[in-house]
């Protein structure tokens, strides 16, 4: 099985950015966590981060044929972003929404997310392990 797990903007920055929110845990941790994980259910993943949009948008795209499932989590851009949501849509890949913060616990801005409308499940205040959850959910179809 193939997956793609795509992190928008301000993800590489984790470890810094609002460790009360988002962990101490760095984005090369993360990266670590999930291919050690993927590794050990034999999953090939590729992983990727942009803070761009339309660069997000053309990893989608991309996965068009070649993955079987996207884990994603957009960012600032869940709150935003209709062409990321089209794009999930577009390629018909199973996708997973993650975030590491519980967003019902956030600013109300937060309470929005557009590409949830395209995802087959969204996981969200589990931290770092949400990304192990929707490879799990992935691969397994639960």
């Amino acid at each position: 099985m193939k997956i793609l797990v795509i992190n928008g903007p301000n993800i590489n920055m984790l470890g810094i950015r609002e460790p009360e929110h988002y962990g101490k845990e760095t984005y090369s941790d993360l990266v670590a966590k999930i291919q050690k994980h993927c590794d050990i259910k034999n999953v090939d993943v590729k992983i990727y981060q942009s803070n761009h949009e339309g660069d997000l948008v053309d990893e989608i795209q991309k996965a068009y044929g070649n993955a079987d499932g996207i884990v994603i989590n957009p960012g600032a851009y869940t709150h935003t972003s209709i062409a990321i949501l089209d794009a999930v849509k577009s390629v018909n890949i199973p996708t997973v929404e993650v975030h590491i913060s519980k967003l019902s616990e956030r600013e109300d801005f937060r309470q929005i997310s557009y590409v949830r409308l395209a995802c087959v499940k969204t996981i969200t205040g589990h931290g770092t392990d949400g990304y192990l959850e929707a490879i799990d959910y992935l691969t397994e179809g639960k």
